[in-house]
């Protein structure tokens, strides 16, 4: 049977669930219906973005809490653009709503163009072109 290739929501740890939730509507998605004042949910295509405080979701998971600063935590999001200026125009956009600049967007050796910016609590997302993404990779922007 196996388990299907499918990702239905991606949930973010969050130190202060009100500040995520507003940066999150800065870069301009939508907080969907089905939130409340324990989670935040965005819709992100057929994938859905959560926001959770980190104590919270720490223990839903069976995990020990910590919220320790620094260090990369192995994890990246991505957003593909259909070319460069729409990279650009993404990095503005979460830049402007709060977003710290990581790593510039450049020409990579393998022929995209990418770069990297982390929201208010350190998530990182990577904001790319790739030109041998198939179509559906790409979303209008």
């Amino acid at each position: 049977m196996g388990v299907p290739a499918h990702l239905s929501l991606v949930t973010l740890g969050v130190s202060d669930l009100g500040r995520s939730t507003a940066f999150y509507r800065a870069v301009g998605w939508q907080r969907l219906p089905a939130s409340s004042e324990e989670i935040s949910f965005f819709s992100l295509g057929q994938v859905v973005l959560g926001l959770f405080p980190h104590a919270a979701l720490a223990e839903d998971a069976a995990q020990a809490s910590s919220q320790a600063a620094g260090g990369f935590r192995g994890v990246t999001l991505a957003i593909n653009g259909r070319d460069e200026a729409a990279v650009d125009r993404m990095i503005a956009d979460f830049v402007a709503a709060g977003a710290s600049l990581v790593k510039a967007a450049t020409r990579a050796e393998w022929g995209g163009y990418s770069g990297y910016v982390a929201d208010p609590d350190g998530h990182l997302w990577e904001l790319a072109f790739n030109p041998y993404s198939p179509e559906w990779a790409a979303p209008d922007r």
